[in-house]
């Protein structure tokens, strides 16, 4: 019955205090020191580029070629993976 002698402001203000606030994250998200970040993405653009010309390739021209460049694309996305989870 209290509450409602209070005005809106001190409601609010009730309502904000007691609300449970977010613990403060520790890790940072700022400059990351990856030195292979550069070859990742590149490792990256020949695998995109070898995925879609293998696509091509196969539907188009010959299935056992396509598949062949699309496994040798595979490879590139491999190397890239390898570099992302050891982190060397």
């Amino acid at each position: 019955m209290d509450n409602e002698f209070l005005t809106d402001d001190k409601q609010n203000l009730d309502l904000e205090e007691s609300a449970v606030k977010r613990p403060e994250r520790h890790h940072s998200r700022g400059e990351r020191s990856d030195r292979f970040f550069m070859v990742r993405n590149i490792l990256n653009i020949i695998f995109m580029i070898g995925a879609v010309v293998g696509v091509l390739v196969l539907y188009f021209h010959d299935k056992s070629m396509g598949t062949v460049i699309i496994l040798v694309s595979m490879v590139f996305k491999m190397a890239e993976c390898c570099f992302r989870l050891i982190r060397l």
